[in-house]
């Protein structure tokens, strides 16, 4: 193995801080990282400030080790040899295109890791690589910009489309925007270049655009989006029952669309008839798709786009677990490196995830093991360990080979006591009390509120029973 007896005592307290880190040098190499941006930077360059220092920097207060860029840049003054000013000007001009390429290229780094941990969850359609794509927001930073501080409007520092891997569950691509009014439609000639012979692409109707349904048609690949009204089709055969799955009766009929050159193209509208409504008192679910019957009836694609929710669950992690979103960077280009770095982070962990799963058992883990227990373990564990254990001790793990790597998570893993990041299931929420307001009482003592509650205990305790 190649962790030594230095490692010891973090290996019985907190493995998956060390897999996180190990996996961590794995995957931002610096020389690696410095020549993504010798590669890819068109306008930046470097003088004494390297491309691999800013993410070591900013992958510290994504993962929550510390509280933002300033406290990340004095906890470490001896290994940054430029002022703070410095870091933020690099930040405020970081080119989204290299932010793209980072996120990217880490995950080429990690796909072989996580296939051969044997984490991967079981393919949604055998056969058909599945990607789920869904816009993110960045919310409103602080009015710390001149130009914002005499206007109440929140700032939005931009958006970007994220492509999540749900067999893999990485991260695979992203694809930032500066603008934070722009429609996400508007970014999907750029998501059309990567669609690869035989994926399925599934999204929500936001993305039902029927340049983008026959762009990936033409590319023989496939689709599973939701209907937007927006769309007009017409019908090409009666709606048919085809049975029903846990939520519902299905139905489907053929259907064509027309293209900008009046050709029709023939499509599956797959109906969804739900027993419950949702929570927006829809009672039915209209999915597009093109994909052949022989690879998924009607009822495995209702139930495939069920798993459309994996990718917002991944937003919701990146929320919880990890710091995605920095409101003291005002610039686009900073917040949406940041956002980008936090994805990289989301997939670092994903990997200690699939090495959980290898170990024991993909059922166990996604149902019981606490991602934010996981990511609040490693941001406390990390600054004792980094003090404790050189720099170059970890160095080792950022010339290893996949299949070493591999195999110290999984001898990692066998020491992680999964019960210490159980998950806490809350009951079902109850309906809230409706509060009464009284003006000539805006306020209430709440110690007055609990001696009346013990009045009424011993009132109910003293109370004559009355007999039959």
């Amino acid at each position: 193995m190649l962790l030594d007896q230095v490692f010891a005592k973090f290996i019985a307290k907190s493995p998956v801080s060390v897999m996180a880190r190990a996996t961590l040098e794995y995957a931002l190499q610096p020389k690696f990282l410095d020549d993504l941006f010798e590669q890819h930077a068109e306008e930046q360059y470097t003088r004494t400030l390297l491309f691999s220092t800013v993410v070591d920097l900013l992958s510290m207060v994504t993962c929550n080790i510390h509280s933002s860029v300033r406290a990340a840049y004095r906890a470490s003054p001896e290994d940054i040899a430029v002022s703070l000013t410095s870091v933020y000007n690099k930040l405020n001009g970081m080119e989204t295109n290299l932010s793209a390429e980072l996120l990217r290229a880490v995950f080429r780094q990690l796909q072989p890791v996580q296939r051969q941990l044997g984490g991967t969850l079981p393919e949604l359609i055998p056969g058909y690589p599945m990607r789920i794509l869904d816009g993110n927001h960045l919310a409103a930073t602080e009015h710390r910009l001149g130009e914002t501080r005499d206007n109440s409007a929140a700032p939005l520092p931009g958006q970007a489309l994220v492509v999540l891997d749900p067999s893999l569950m990485l991260i695979r691509d992203v694809f930032p925007c500066e603008d934070g009014h722009a429609q996400e439609r508007s970014l999907l000639d750029t998501v059309l270049q990567t669609v690869q012979e035989r994926d399925v692409w599934m999204a929500d109707r936001n993305f039902c655009v029927l340049s983008f349904l026959l762009g990936i048609a033409r590319k023989c690949a496939y689709f599973i989006i939701r209907e937007h009204k927006g769309l007009t089709w017409k019908s090409a055969g009666n709606p048919r029952s085809c049975g029903r799955i846990a939520s519902g009766r299905v139905f489907e009929q053929r259907v064509s669309v027309l293209n900008e050159e009046g050709k029709r193209w023939f499509l599956r509208r797959v109906v969804l008839q739900l027993d419950e409504p949702t929570r927006d008192g829809e009672t039915e679910l209209a999915l597009l798709t093109n994909l052949p019957p022989e690879a998924a009836d009607a009822r495995r694609v209702a139930e495939v786009y069920r798993k459309r929710w994996t990718i917002e669950t991944a937003f919701q992690e990146l929320t919880q677990a990890l710091c995605c979103e920095v409101k003291a960077l005002c610039y686009p280009r900073a917040a949406l490196f940041t956002f980008c770095v936090a994805l990289v982070a989301y997939n670092v962990l994903s990997v200690v995830k699939g090495a959980l799963r290898g170990e024991y058992g993909t059922e166990k883990v996604q149902e019981e093991f606490s991602d934010y227990l996981m990511a609040d373990d490693i941001a406390r564990v990390r600054e004792g360990m980094m003090i404790a254990i050189e720099e170059e001790q970890w160095a080792v793990f950022g010339t290893v080979t996949v299949e070493e790597l591999v195999e110290v998570l999984r001898q990692l893993a066998r020491n992680v006591r999964l019960s210490k990041y159980k998950k806490c299931k809350r009951g079902p929420k109850k309906p809230p009390d409706k509060r009464k307001y009284n003006k000539k009482h805006p306020h209430v003592a709440t110690s007055k509120l609990l001696a009346g509650r013990r009045e009424k205990k011993r009132s109910k305790k003293t109370a004559p029973k009355l007999t039959p």
